[in-house]
């Protein structure tokens, strides 16, 4: 499945689990998940307006822009408490359909790529979160079957190279005959077994 294609799936299941939070779920807070600034206690609110900020740079990363082009564009979306996920998901989905070359090269923070290899990195970003806050939420946790396999066929062959990069940690054991979405987790250091 191509690169773009596994992000709108990731996409789409992101702010599918989005629109399902409840209004008494904003203040939840979470101690270690990632927020602006770095690790530590986040509230619900903080981490979906990341992802917010996240979804806003699609556009013009796939537009070949550099982080000074765009410069404090969207900072005001990481503590905005009025901040709407979904016109910012919308706009990232309309960007990553209308690509016309996955090998051109995007400006990331963190040194020049293939667009297709930027989808893979923020692929893997939503389709993790998207679990990860439907299971704090008490939310389904089930991701789409074909996000599912998206995200295998463009991890496990490089999990070893993003485990040494520090993305994702030892896996944990499941068993081979588990469904994919848990050998999925495992493979990438998520407990699919254990609590919120």
């Amino acid at each position: 499945m191509a690169e773009r294609d596994v992000f709108i799936l990731s996409e789409r299941a992101l702010a599918g689990v989005i629109d399902s939070i409840q209004d008494d779920q904003w203040d939840l807070r979470k101690p270690d998940w990632f927020q602006t600034g770095g690790q530590g206690d986040a509230s619900l609110r903080e981490i979906v307006n990341y992802h917010a900020y996240d979804s806003a740079w699609v556009p013009d990363v796939l537009a070949g822009k550099t982080m000074a082009e765009v410069g404090n564009t969207y900072e005001h979306l990481k503590t905005d408490p009025n901040t709407e996920y979904r016109p910012y998901s919308n706009k990232a989905i309309g960007a990553a359909k209308a690509l016309d070359d996955p090998d051109k090269i995007v400006h990331l923070s963190y040194g020049d790529f293939p667009a297709r290899e930027y989808l893979k990195h923020i692929t893997s970003f939503r389709g993790f979160r998207a679990f990860d806050i439907a299971k704090w939420i008490g939310a389904s946790t089930v991701l789409p079957d074909d996000l599912v396999q998206g995200m295998w066929e463009q991890i496990a062959p490089e999990v070893e190279a993003w485990r040494k990069m520090g993305v994702y940690g030892p896996p944990v054991s499941v068993s081979a005959d588990a469904p994919l979405q848990d050998r999925l987790l495992g493979l990438v250091g998520r407990d699919p077994r254990a609590p919120a």
